[in-house]
């Protein structure tokens, strides 16, 4: 059995920053740490004093976590960026809110005394005799302390404190990673081990100019080592214990939406059950609106949790090859349930979710292929768009010139020509994609078509079956991947003031497309009309590419795996990094890394010198055995990581790579952990720095094949759609889903009148641990009685872990 925990956030927006540039506004970013690590950084909002930055992320933590900080800085083109202030959650803060964390919240400022991280290794002995006690503390080494020094290091040195008594280890300088082996002995008094007070160890930055800078503390109370007078291990560096200090909301607030979520995996044999009701639901179905194990999970997920439930259905149907199946279920009972079909698909169900959720995960790679030449364009060339008369800013368009400054028709006639350039060159791009779409999402888009014809077959509604399809295409798919790209990642950044603008009215002229211009005129924004007849015009190209799009052998897309965007040949990620040159003569810094392009599969990473390039190098995903940033000291450089791989002698070969900025840095990571994540050689401990010179630049020891000096990391932070499949967790969501709403079901299928209970008592039995039902004699089992059954069975197994793990904590295993 395995632990799995998950923690989603959502960095919203924030309103109220204080400026901190001298035109009166701040550049703010966001950076996200779990215990000190870096997971995460927002894009860039330039010149907002309210920033949007509406990005989430999924972090997976197989060893749990104790905070989640968000630091909010300024970015400065020159210079040191600016702190604007932070939010720390603690682990049971966030775990303590059943249904997620979703408010604003102040920040408080950033106290250099409360921004401790890292470990220290003590060992402690009480001596006493008959005449005198000794206090001897053993300070042998600690990790990943906070660098306090320009050059990203520290000159540590620890002090242990009791009552009056004190010592100090020497100062070793330049490391994050120091090793005292030192033994400190404090000479005690009789009458001091009967007080209350704590041992204390304190580490400090040793400053040759001004105060010494601190970097945590440990305190053991006197009742630990009265019990027991021998203490070893290693122990978290705690700040001083002050209080953050809210500043009534002057430094501003962050709209944030945290949820955490643990859980305990069981083997995969357990799962069976309940994978075989769900295959069960969508292969030949009798009739769609019998009960089925699909029907009754619909019955009891929430609105909340509707999308997530979505998504995590989607990746079981891909694992088991039946995406199509299942979708062409969800929306015939969707069709069937529609009178009106001016209101199909308009609401936000389980098929409209799901088949929302299917296009990110096959479709991601195609929708990038599709606009992103166009999305870059925008952003390159920033023109001045505005229709609305009420928003037509005219002194933003002063310009120097003969013909004076631009009238406010001018700029409507000008953004509407732009407009329509930028909205050809979308539609052109979508209708010549027919070839570039993803077989899967074809045949799915040909089932819904059948559906619908089938269901509305009246002249009147001739255009429903396409309506249907481009609802989801361009509503659901293109147009918000076009207003907001940087969460399609199709930008790194956010759009500007100007450019966001841009991008709104092409998505809602998209979206006006995707109606086949049948809702033209009926809205407020009349300002739109000028576009209405490139609109018009556009949706006979936009029928064609439709009828094209699921003209598509089915029975022959059915022979390849739907699960093959998954697959082990596909590339998982890929893109430009620096590589280090390790062989050869050491150079300087800058000139050891070398530009390469880059491959991850889930079986091999390899490179090359460009994407073209016949030969590669590559390592077996097989042989790697930690993923890690670097110390920005090792090599003087930034967004540095390192992918330590194993060969079959047993020997360590480390490959350094380097990131053009910190969020493709974690992608990398991320990307590599988790195609290794179930790798049987992963090491517990690791070099943060290189072996230059003779010696480590983290811990300073000399010998290479010295144990690694610092705890190895295992979060990952991927996109929901790029996630691998992992059918015991995703099967463990569906399961805790239906647990919740068990009572509910058993009202509803099981629970008979007390009349009809007496008159059928004969007849009919039910047992629910035995999933058994009596009918006249003969056994039939029922979806609602099975599908509980396997509900119970679940929890019975998970109680009978648990009470494994009470008994022999090693039955559970950490990194699932």
């Amino acid at each position: 059995m395995a632990r799995n925990t998950s923690l989603y956030f959502r960095i919203v927006e924030g309103r109220n920053l204080p400026a901190k540039d001298v035109s009166g506004t701040s550049d703010p970013y966001c950076i996200v740490k779990v215990d000190n690590e870096v997971v995460a950084r927002t894009a860039t909002v330039w010149k907002n004093l309210n920033p949007f930055w509406g990005e989430e992320y999924t972090l997976h933590l197989p060893m749990g976590f104790h905070s989640l900080s968000f630091q909010v800085m300024d970015e400065d083109t020159i210079g040191h960026d600016d702190v604007i202030g932070k939010i720390t959650l603690t682990k049971e803060a966030i775990g303590s809110q059943t249904k997620g964390l979703d408010s604003w919240l102040n920040l408080t400022r950033v106290d250099p005394n409360e921004e401790v991280q890292g470990e220290i290794r003590l060992s402690l002995v009480l001596l006493k005799d008959s005449e005198k006690i000794i206090l001897r503390c053993q300070v042998i080494e600690a990790r990943d302390l906070a660098p306090r020094d320009t050059s990203g290091t520290s000159d540590p040195f620890a002090r242990v404190i009791f009552n009056n008594h004190s010592a100090e280890t020497s100062i070793i300088k330049k490391t994050r990673f120091p090793h005292w082996g030192e033994t400190l002995e404090l000479e005690l008094d009789p009458e001091e081990l009967c007080e209350e007070g704590p041992i204390t160890v304190e580490v400090w930055d040793w400053d040759m100019v001004g105060k010494n800078d601190f970097l945590g503390k440990v305190e053991l109370p006197s009742a630990c080592w009265h019990k027991s007078p021998h203490l070893e291990g290693w122990f978290r560096l705690l700040p001083l214990g002050n209080n953050e200090v809210d500043a009534g909301g002057k430094l501003g607030a962050l709209r944030l939406k945290v949820r955490l979520v643990e859980d305990r995996i069981l083997p995969s044999v357990y799962y069976q059950p309940l994978i075989d009701l769900l295959v069960e639901s969508v292969i030949s179905p009798t009739d769609v609106e019998e009960t089925s194990a699909l029907t009754m999970l619909e019955e009891v997920i929430t609105v909340e949790s509707r999308q997530d439930v979505a998504m995590t259905l989607v990746k079981i149907y891909l694992g088991q090859g039946l995406v199509v199946p299942f979708l062409d279920y969800l929306n015939t009972r969707e069709v069937n349930h529609t009178t009106d079909p001016n209101t199909l698909f308009r609401s936000n169900s389980l098929s409209s979710k799901a088949m929302e959720q299917f296009m990110k995960a096959v479709g991601m790679l195609y929708l990038h292929e599709v606009l992103k030449p166009i999305i870059n364009r925008i952003f390159e060339e920033k023109k001045y768009i505005e229709l609305d008369p009420c928003k037509v800013d005219l002194n933003r368009l002063r310009r120097i010139s003969f013909k004076g400054a631009m009238s406010e028709a001018e700029v409507r006639d000008s953004s509407v020509e732009m407009l329509q350039i930028y909205l050809t060159s979308v539609i052109e791009s979508i209708v010549n994609s027919v070839d570039q779409c993803p077989p899967v999402m074809r045949v799915a888009f040909k089932q819904l078509h059948k559906r619908v014809e089938e269901q509305f077959s009246e002249p009147e509604n001739e255009d429903v079956k396409y309506l249907a399809i481009s609802g989801f295409f361009f509503l659901r798919f293109f147009a918000p991947a076009i207003l907001t790209p940087k969460l399609f990642q199709l930008r790194d950044q956010h759009a500007d003031t100007r450019t966001s603008r841009t991008l709104l009215l092409l998505a809602k002229a998209l979206q006006s497309v995707g109606n086949l211009g049948l809702q033209l005129g009926h809205g407020k924004e009349q300002w739109m009309v000028p576009l209405h007849p490139i609109i018009l015009h556009s949706v006979a190209s936009v029928k064609d590419f439709l009828d094209k799009l699921i003209d598509i052998d089915h029975d022959t897309v059915l022979e390849v795996p739907q699960r093959a965007v998954f697959m082990p040949s596909v590339t998982v990620k890929e893109g430009f990094l620096q590589k280090y040159k390790t062989e050869g003569p050491q150079l300087l810094s800058r000139f050891a890394f070398k530009k390469r392009y880059f491959w991850l599969t889930s079986e091999t990473l390899s490179y090359a010198k460009t994407p073209d390039w016949q030969v590669r190098s590559s390592v077996s995903i097989q042989c790697v055995c930690g993923v890690e940033r670097v110390d920005e000291n090792a090599f003087q450089q930034q967004n540095v990581m390192q992918v330590i791989t194993q060969d079959n002698d047993g020997q360590l070969h480390t490959i350094y790579m380097q990131c053009k900025n910190v969020n493709e840095l974690n992608q990398w990571l991320s990307a590599i952990r988790k195609v290794s994540i179930y790798n049987d050689r992963m090491l517990p401990s690791f070099h943060p720095g290189a072996h230059r010179s003779g010696k480590w630049t983290c811990c300073l020891q000399a010998d290479r094949n010295v144990t690694g000096c610092s705890r190895t990391h295992s979060a990952v932070t991927l996109g929901d759609w790029s996630d691998p499949l992992d059918p015991d967790v995703e099967t463990q969501t569906i399961y805790k889903q239906l647990l919740q709403g068990r009572d509910k079901l058993r009202k509803k299928y099981l629970e008979v009148s007390d009349a009809d209970q007496t008159a059928s008592h004969k007849e009919r039995r039910i047992n629910l641990d035995g999933a058994h039902c009596n009918v006249r004699g003969k056994i039939v089992l029922s979806v609602p009685v099975r599908l509980l059954a396997v509900i119970t069975d679940l929890e019975k197994a998970h109680n009978a872990f648990q009470r494994r793990e009470k008994e022999d904590p090693n039955c559970v295993i950490l990194n699932h």
